[in-house]
């Protein structure tokens, strides 16, 4: 049951981070979402959807500067909306 649960709040969370815009979620604990929203909105949104045992980094990516190992299909999405 308690697997369930926890299984639950992070499909409904996911579900409040589809909202915010464009997202790609290659990674598994990282999202990456192209909003004109500031953390402060964007907590706003997602605050339903965090369990007090869950933790939350909302970072705004200004830079185009990046490397990484990621494959072909990650990079087009990062290259198209930065």
């Amino acid at each position: 049951m308690v697997f369930t649960n926890y299984r639950r709040t992070f499909e409904s969370l996911y579900s409040g981070l589809k909202t915010l815009g464009p997202w790609w979620h290659y990674l598994d604990s990282t999202w990456i979402i192209k909003t004109d929203m500031n953390s402060s909105q964007i907590w706003n949104v997602l605050a339903y959807h965090i369990l007090s045992t869950d933790y939350l980094l909302i970072v705004k990516i200004e830079n185009s500067d990046k490397w990484g190992w990621l494959p072909p299909d990650a990079w087009g999405w990062l290259n198209s909306q930065m």
